[in-house]
């Protein structure tokens, strides 16, 4: 918890910390922050408004079934500039509490739920998966006319009757 409204009324001085976080309870679209992550939250003040930043570095794994896991490093480096009235607008994004504090942990996990992608690739160069066998694309043997007939997902129908 950092007193943010405290922060913005005396705080004059930057103030600069490093913590860890465990972020492992929380599920990102399937994806998981198995170990500890070291975040650097600062704040500086210039009398009316106070500049915070957090950022923090974490590797998130997904785990498919059938699959290889996937792990991937994904960085948080975000800024806010806050003012006082901030702090009892009802739709600040920050959390807060009723009293002005801010929970740090609270604030690192929504970061990492907006940077995670809900689909977690093994590489950017990924082709994706065969719709025939399910392997890799690139280590598939299937012929090119087979995908051409592969299989369409019957719960995918209602959106093809919906291009007609």
């Amino acid at each position: 918890q950092f007193d943010l409204r405290k922060f913005i009324a005396t705080g004059r001085q930057p103030y600069h910390a490093e913590f860890q976080c465990d972020l492992s309870a929380h599920d990102y679209a399937g994806a998981r922050i198995p170990q500890p992550v070291t975040a650097v939250f600062d704040a500086q003040t210039d009398g009316d408004e106070v500049q915070i930043t957090l950022r923090a570095k974490a590797l998130a794994r997904r785990v498919r079934p059938l699959l290889d896991p996937v792990i991937r490093e994904e960085t948080v480096d975000t800024e806010w500039t806050v003012k006082e009235r901030d702090l009892d607008d009802p739709d600040f994004d920050l959390p807060l509490d009723e009293k002005g504090h801010l929970d740090v942990d609270e604030w690192l996990n929504q970061e990492f739920m907006f940077q995670i992608p809900t689909v977690l690739l093994c590489s950017a160069d990924c082709a994706g998966l065969c719709p025939v066998c399910g392997k890799k694309k690139a280590e598939c043997t299937c012929q090119p006319a087979e995908h051409a007939e592969a299989p369409v997902d019957t719960r995918l129908a209602i959106l093809k009757s919906l291009l007609n």
